[in-house]
């Protein structure tokens, strides 16, 4: 399969709408290891959920032409943005949770804490999948 009929199979499943008579596709995905960047073993499950919270979160939608419109967050657009901070306290979890649900493992995102240190800022959340189980977040910063 050339990189391109990919884009035209539907056995993938993750970023569309799954209907109650359909099964849900496994969660199977490469580890990246973001320090080394290497490409290691197979992961599944609340891995495969963290690795994508923080590569979509990392990662500026509409930047790069290989990602669909639906992958990464437009956390950057408030960098340098003249707002104010209890707006930011706003935008910033309705963004993230705007990136993530796009993914039908993901259910919601929620208990939202922003915190800010000098120029960085520190998202708290919890990841609730559609199976029903919560996938803590904390600490996570964003460039915001």
């Amino acid at each position: 399969m050339a990189p391109l009929d990919a884009l035209n199979d539907d056995t993938e499943g993750r970023f569309r709408q799954v209907s109650g008579n359909e099964t849900r596709q496994p969660s199977k995905t490469w580890r990246l290891d973001f320090e080394n960047g290497r490409i290691r073993r197979p992961i599944d499950g609340e891995r495969a959920i963290r690795q994508f919270v923080r590569k979509t979160l990392m990662t500026e939608r509409f930047r790069y032409a290989i990602y669909s419109a639906d992958h990464g967050s437009e956390l950057e657009s408030l960098i340098g943005a003249n707002i104010t901070d209890n707006l930011k306290n706003v935008e910033i979890p309705r963004l993230v949770r705007e990136a993530l649900v796009v993914d039908d493992r993901i259910a919601d995102v929620t208990n939202f804490e922003v915190e800010r240190d000098k120029d960085a800022v520190f998202v708290t959340f919890d990841v609730v999948t559609a199976a029903g189980f919560r996938v803590g977040f904390e600490q996570m910063e964003v460039t915001a």
